[in-house]
């Protein structure tokens, strides 16, 4: 069995978020910037933080309703395997929508740097977090959650 990446379920992902959109803020500040007028950059990033807050919104109601863990630190202590409304489309909708209110931040924030931030808590969550949830809920529910995974995407 391979040894457990220190990384792993660590963090809280609210936490990252938090700490990724500082990053792209002081990211922002270099050049090259956009040239797009502030009125511009919210009409843009609007919709996007929209569809953040929805996918967000829509998997922490899907968990509750199901009387499950929104927990995400502690994966192993789900009880029920959720697959209906937003985890018909992705199998981490809050994760999407996080990751969606960081590119609404980098598109209002208008520098090409700050979406390393977007791409650093990908990268991150990706590999620190769902994999580790995947292994956990594998655990769990068996070939309930393989079948889930086989039938729905990762992300989107």
């Amino acid at each position: 069995m391979t040894p457990t990446p220190a990384l792993e379920l660590r963090i809280p992902p609210p936490v990252l978020a938090l700490l990724c959109a500082a990053a792209m803020w002081a990211l922002s500040q270099w050049p090259p910037l956009f040239a797009l007028t502030p009125a511009l950059r919210l009409l843009l990033a609007l919709p996007v933080a929209a569809a953040g807050l929805l996918f967000n919104i829509a998997g922490v109601v899907r968990f509750r309703r199901a009387g499950t863990t929104v927990n995400p630190l502690k994966p192993h202590s789900a009880s029920t395997l959720v697959r209906v409304g937003v985890y018909r489309l992705s199998r981490n909708p809050m994760y999407v929508g996080v990751l969606l209110l960081l590119a609404a931040w980098a598109i209002y924030l208008s520098a090409l740097w700050s979406w390393l931030g977007v791409l650093g808590f990908y990268f991150y969550i990706d590999r620190f977090q769902i994999a580790a949830e995947e292994r956990a809920l594998t655990a769990r529910f068996g070939a309930d959650y393989r079948a889930y995974c086989a039938s729905v995407r990762r992300w989107l």
